[in-house]
């Protein structure tokens, strides 16, 4: 439905969009909506990038672990100035 009122509006605006959208993709983030160009004819396979996963996991872990140490911390503060204290509830009767 909404090739229709793409087709409805202009053409000049489909072509505009696809190409303004191959611009940025390159310049922020490798991305592509559209598979066919406009005669019909099938776009390449995109480009794959070497170590994806290695390149996820190199980002997470340090930041999972400083979060955890930041974390740690700011438990340690709080329980230091009596914030926040967990009550020890001895109710073994």
């Amino acid at each position: 439905m909404a090739g229709r009122l793409l087709a409805a509006v202009g053409p000049w605006r489909r072509a505009d969009s696809i190409r303004i959208h191959r611009i940025t993709s390159t310049i922020v983030a490798p991305s592509r909506n559209v598979t066919a160009t406009r005669t019909g004819a099938i776009l390449p396979k995109p480009v794959k990038m070497p170590f994806g996963l290695l390149r996820i996991f190199s980002v997470v872990i340090p930041f999972l672990y400083v979060g955890t140490q930041i974390s740690k911390s700011f438990a340690a503060l709080l329980e230091e100035h009596d914030i926040f204290v967990p009550e020890d509830d001895d109710d073994d009767d």
